[in-house]
């Protein structure tokens, strides 16, 4: 049980870090020197002010300054780190794998605060993770090891199709992102993670028009799809492939 408290409050205290990188690395500022803000009074934040969730519930969601709206994308993805940090290892077990999972939560973090504020994902973000999971992955590889070379072309060159036959409906970040997600996954898993994305893009997209939350041809980020996809194919991708088969063998 302490371990998965201690992995929660990691996984909560790099939230508030991806959310600054998330927030910073698309207007090409520094994330590393700067010091923590409010956005829309200017004022230095205390440590007080920076504690993950809590001070945000503390303060009533509101600068304690100049008391304007503080965004809820801040204690959502604190929350959502922490509580994937602690998931990780009950779903996983404590193997080497882990560090791959964790590795993949702390991209797609970012990813999610990069995509919904800026509908953005950085080349830098995926080039640095790009470095760091082809080591992983060579100390660590899919069984067969190849699945991560077969996994990384797939992923690019359906996006990539996509993006040609759509002339631009998908972007350059996403194809990216998905030929990096294919070298983490293997082949099944990033085709797995697409189909759920795309399902829930799509979902999503027709329920927010039919209620006019979502003005048509408008465009909306794909990212968090992407990151729920991604996750629910990582965790329980093996476990959906099978229903699948034998849901349709039965029938």
């Amino acid at each position: 049980m302490i371990s998965y408290l201690l992995s929660l409050l990691i996984g909560l205290i790099l939230g508030s870090f991806f959310n600054v990188v998330g927030l910073s690395v698309p207007k090409k500022q520094s994330f590393t020197t700067r010091r923590s803000a409010c956005p829309s009074c200017g004022r230095t934040l205390s440590a007080f002010e920076l504690i993950p969730v809590l001070s945000y519930i503390i303060q009533g969601g509101k600068c304690r300054g100049c008391k304007a709206r503080i965004s809820q994308l801040y204690p959502i993805v604190e929350l959502m780190t922490g509580m994937l940090f602690a998931a990780a290892p009950y779903f996983l077990g404590w193997s080497a794998e882990l560090i791959v999972a964790w590795t993949l939560i702390c991209l797609l973090m970012i990813i999610f605060v990069t995509d919904i504020a800026y509908m953005l994902i950085p080349d830098k973000i995926l080039l640095f993770f790009a470095v760091v999971f082809l080591f992983m992955r060579i100390f660590l590889p899919l069984d067969p090891w190849w699945d991560s070379l077969l996994g990384a072309a797939v992923g690019f060159g359906l996006l990539l199709l996509i993006a040609v036959i759509s002339k631009g409906g998908m972007g350059g970040g996403d194809i990216k992102l998905f030929a990096l997600l294919g070298f983490v996954l293997g082949t099944k898993l990033v085709l797995l993670s697409f189909m759920a994305a795309t399902f829930l893009g799509a979902f999503y997209g027709v329920i927010g028009i039919l209620s006019g939350f979502i003005k048509r041809k408008h465009p909306i980020p794909f990212g968090p799809f992407i990151v729920v996809g991604t996750l629910a194919a990582y965790f329980f991708g093996d476990s959906i492939l099978n229903w699948y088969f034998q849901f349709f063998a039965a029938s």
